[in-house]
């Protein structure tokens, strides 16, 4: 049986709203914003929540980029705690974390 390739995050950050952030709660929540600051990423992270589990080979066409762009769009969800993958063969198969983007919605809150 395939292993994760990310391990999902656990609960994140205070919200910003009720006290000053620690500096290693700042960093972790501009990490995960960043990895949702790109269209691309928005997008590929829409398709895998839409589907619930998704190949990434399933991804190419409805974002109309290749199989490296793929990937690298996928590593950055993953290593912001966002997605989470198995590989099955030659393929990645990508989930979302469960809760990760509540957590960052209520640090925002």
């Amino acid at each position: 049986m395939a292993k994760p390739v990310a391990a999902p995050t656990a609960g994140c950050c205070s919200s910003v709203l009720a006290a000053p952030l620690a500096e290693s709660d700042a960093a972790e929540l501009a990490h995960a914003f960043a990895a949702l600051a790109d269209p691309v990423r928005l997008r590929l992270l829409s398709l895998v929540a839409a589907a619930g589990e998704v190949c990434s080979c399933d991804l190419e066409q409805p974002l109309g980029k290749s199989q490296p762009t793929i990937s690298h769009h996928t590593k950055a969800l993953a290593d912001a705690g966002l997605i989470v993958g198995e590989k099955r063969g030659r393929w990645m198969w990508w989930s979302i974390v469960p809760g990760r983007l509540t957590d960052l919605r209520v640090a925002l809150g």
